[in-house]
């Protein structure tokens, strides 16, 4: 009789009893002339040294306007020296750190900052195009809590480290299982939800992610991807850090050529991106003419992988030890992770095994026990690494978390006999486009405000580049004029991330409902690939 679908991680690495600003510290006395921040895009290079003494001045600046330990600070910013800054610094000042999304918008904005009960926000003036300091002072009279702005390229930004005190100590005693970063999460019931991380999530789920990595102090890790996802912050640099490794950010925002530019010019031996940051690089003129030879390693997660990619990326990139990881936000986010051993086979057709520490299991999504290997159910994860909740929600980490500490995924995963962990679908609604997770809930809450629209569904369908794209059925209010998918662009523009409007429309008379009354989505995304063409891309291979 097969086993059931239950592993654990056995680790000879115990945990770390780290808080994130104490590894710095510790790194820092290890490793003080090392590298450990590049920004070429910004013209600047940090040592450990340099890096723990910009970030206390950080943190004396915000102590000085009133930031205590606890209090939540947000960053609303691209990739930039200064996130990697505010995010030690609000660590050792024990403040909390709330990462927005840059590609959000007001009503999203005022939602979180609101929600969080942020006092201070850091952010950009303007990032491509989009007005920042407008956005924000359309929300501030809505955001009680918020007391202070810093923009960053103002005199805002100087003006804050000047004035901390530089003689003042940080607190002391701040501990490990304290709460230090909320980042939030694509809701169902439309609006995010915030995972609430602590010191000793994050700081073990960077280490155990670099270590199966190979990480060590003569590495140089490139992060293209967004900082204010685990990915950045998390698996980017405290995943690099906690091995003295170094963290190249080649832009503000992933671009291909940048990206390659940076991996040859600082020598980077590891590269991190989601699938289509690595098709983009493949297909990047510059390609060809990049020497890639120093990398060894790197992380490919977000969304499944095609089997051809994995296999370009290994031979065309020179990286031949990369790995697949899998997790969530609320999980910090790493539950399941490839080896550098693993054959190719291993990691395209798995994500991998159970991370140290961790645990894992399969089960009955109607019953909760456990189902026999090669069977089919949720993915379930419990250890270190599961979030303390969702911020000011009980209700919503009631309903992710159960009694005996299991994080429910919501994704269908199979484990086979030596333990590796296929995805085969996902028990909720979420989209996946581009390594972004949107709910489709989430989108159509807003879309409920047009004038014209009496009713919409939205579903995920197929796409070559970016594994997923959304897809809107609407049904007009009688008498409305018909909505073409420009006006609905126009309509979502600049009030709705890029990433959460649909790129396709269908407009219908009713939506196909299953015998007590619910929507059938799944007959909906049938109809769609057939409609749209999309049965090719429906099929490809993914890891």
């Amino acid at each position: 009789m097969p086993p059931p679908s239950y592993a654990s991680g056995p680790s000879t690495t115990a945990l770390l009893g780290d808080t994130i600003g104490g590894l710095l510290a510790r790194i820092a006395a290890e490793y003080p002339d090392r590298e450990a921040l590049v920004v070429p895009h910004q013209q600047l290079r940090l040592t450990f040294t340099e890096l723990l003494a910009r970030a206390d001045e950080v943190a004396r600046g915000l102590s000085a306007v009133g930031v205590a330990p606890g209090d939540r600070v947000a960053i609303w910013a691209a990739n930039r020296v200064e996130w990697v800054l505010v995010q030690y610094a609000t660590a050792r000042l024990g403040a909390i750190l709330v990462n927005v999304n840059p590609a959000y918008r007001a009503h999203e904005l005022g939602f979180v900052l609101r929600q969080s009960g942020t006092s201070v926000l850091i952010c950009e003036r303007e990032l491509r195009g989009a007005d920042f300091a407008a956005m924000v002072d359309e929300v501030r009279a809505d955001c009680p809590d918020l007391r202070q702005v810093v923009l960053l390229d103002t005199p805002d930004w100087p003006r804050l480290i000047a004035g901390g005190d530089g003689s003042s100590a940080l607190p002391a005693g701040l501990d490990p299982d304290d709460p230090i970063n909320i980042q939030y999460t694509s809701g169902t019931t439309g609006f995010p939800k915030g995972a609430t991380l602590t010191h000793h999530n994050i700081v073990n789920n960077g280490y155990f992610t670099g270590a199966l990595c190979g990480y060590t102090n003569a590495d140089r890790v490139c992060v293209p991807v967004p900082l204010y996802h685990c990915f950045g912050m998390v698996m980017g640099v405290l995943g690099a850090h906690s091995h003295g490794a170094a963290v190249v950010l080649p832009a503000p925002s992933f671009d291909p050529v940048s990206t390659l530019a940076a991996v040859a010019a600082e020598r980077c031996t590891s590269l991190y991106g989601v699938p289509t940051m690595f098709i983009a690089m493949l297909a990047a003129p510059t390609f060809a003419g990049t020497d890639l030879t120093s990398l060894r390693t790197g992380i490919m997660a977000g969304s499944p992988c095609p089997v051809e990619v994995m296999k370009r990326v290994v031979a065309e990139m020179h990286m031949p030890d990369v790995t697949i990881c899998y997790g969530m936000t609320e999980t910090s986010p790493v539950s399941t992770q490839t080896r550098a051993d693993d054959d190719l086979e291993r990691r395209v057709a798995s994500v991998g095994r159970v991370h140290p520490h961790v645990e894992v299991k399969v089960v009955d999504p109607a019953t909760g026990r456990l189902v026999d290997r090669g069977l089919p159910g949720e993915l379930c994860t419990r250890g270190y690494s599961v979030m303390r909740g969702y911020w000011r929600d009980p209700d919503k980490t009631a309903e992710a978390i159960d009694p005996a500490g299991w994080m429910r995924t919501g994704d269908l995963a199979v484990m086979d006999a030596d333990g590796y962990v296929a995805i085969v679908g996902r028990s909720k609604d979420m989209v996946i486009r581009g390594g972004e997770n949107i709910y489709p809930r989430e989108v159509e809450e807003f879309l409920y405000a047009h004038p014209d629209i009496e009713d919409v569904q939205v579903i995920g369908v197929p796409d070559p580049r970016y594994g997923e794209e959304l897809m809107a059925w609407v049904r007009l209010r009688p008498g409305a004029p018909d909505l073409t998918l420009e006006a609905l662009h126009a309509y979502c523009a600049g009030r709705l991330a890029h990433f959460k409007v649909p790129r396709y429309l269908r407009l219908v008379d009713a939506f196909p409902m299953t015998v007590t009354g619910k929507v059938r989505k799944v007959q909906m995304r049938a109809e769609s690939v057939q409609l749209l063409g999309l049965d090719a891309d429906s099929t490809l291979p993914t890891a």
